[in-house]
C-alpha cells in the first residue's frame, strides 16, 4: 500500500515514463490538464463567426504557410 500522496505521485509518475518515456509522459500529462477559461466563447472572440468563404479568401491571399 502507498503510503501518502507524494509517493503515490512519485510512482505514478515513474510508472509513465516506463511506459511512455519522458516526452510522452509529458504529453500525456498536459492533456489531463484541466486548463482555464471557455476555449469556445474564447475562439469565438478570436475569430469570429466566419462564413466558408471568407475562410477561404483568407487562405488563398495568404498563401501556403504550412511549408
Amino acid at each position: 500500500m502507498i503510503a501518502n500522496p507524494q509517493e503515490l505521485r512519485q510512482r505514478g509518475y515513474k510508472a509513465l515514463v516506463d511506459a511512455l518515456g519522458p516526452i510522452d509522459t509529458i504529453r500525456f500529462i498536459q492533456q489531463m490538464s484541466e486548463g482555464r477559461g471557455d476555449y469556445t466563447k474564447d475562439r469565438k472572440t478570436w475569430l469570429g463567426n466566419p462564413t466558408v468563404d471568407e475562410i477561404v479568401k483568407k487562405r488563398v491571399k495568404g498563401g501556403n504557410r504550412t511549408k
